[in-house]
């Protein structure tokens, strides 16, 4: 095992908490498979070090599995859901340490607009004028803690009022016992 240190890797308990929410390897399942050459937790410390410093896969320090290993993985369980699956569980784990119920039943919305690099695709952005910014728009569902719930990105020139009806279904089939969600006046209508 490799020796920790990035500010990105993972602690004993953290590994703990996230280690039985990952799928059983394909050489454990009936189908079977081939062994996992490299150890999970060295897999997952290096998709959270992607994720922290927005470097490119290929640039991944070579104290890390393959970059190619990494970014299969990462496609694979993002495909199936297991980041979202994941990303619920431990929501579910801090509102019952917090003394709340596991699921959220009340949400905030609300959207920011981001510039985007001259290499992001004319048809993946368009321009806010209310905040002047060329880019694209993040519209974010929290529960009343600030813990997520559902991300969608769009253009920045998507109305808040447009890019609601998409979230509110797809929150609707993802959390249907969500009972009330708050919004700033830019999603009335």
């Amino acid at each position: 095992m490799r020796r920790s240190c990035y500010p990105s890797d993972m602690t004993n308990a953290e590994w703990a908490l996230i280690e039985p929410l990952l799928p059983v390897p394909a050489c454990e399942t009936p189908k079977g498979g081939r062994p996992e050459q490299h150890p999970r937790r060295e897999t997952v410390d290096a998709i959270r070090y992607v994720v922290d410093t927005g470097c490119k896969w290929r640039a991944l320090p070579r104290d890390f599995p393959p970059w190619k290993t990494c970014y299969g993985f990462m496609a694979r369980w993002a495909a199936a859901g297991v980041v979202g699956q994941i990303r619920d569980q431990l929501r579910r784990q801090v509102r019952r340490q917090m003394g709340r119920a596991p699921r959220a039943v009340a949400t905030v919305i609300d959207s920011q607009s981001v510039r985007a690099a001259e290499t992001v695709g004319k048809d993946s952005r368009g321009y806010d004028a209310a905040k002047k910014v060329n880019g694209r728009k993040r519209h974010l569902v929290v529960d009343t803690h600030g813990l997520l719930l559902f991300v969608m990105v769009t253009p920045a020139d998507v109305t808040d009022r447009d890019a609601a009806k998409q979230v509110l279904f797809r929150l609707r089939l993802m959390h249907p016992e969500i009972t009330i969600v708050w919004a700033d006046s830019a999603y009335g209508g």
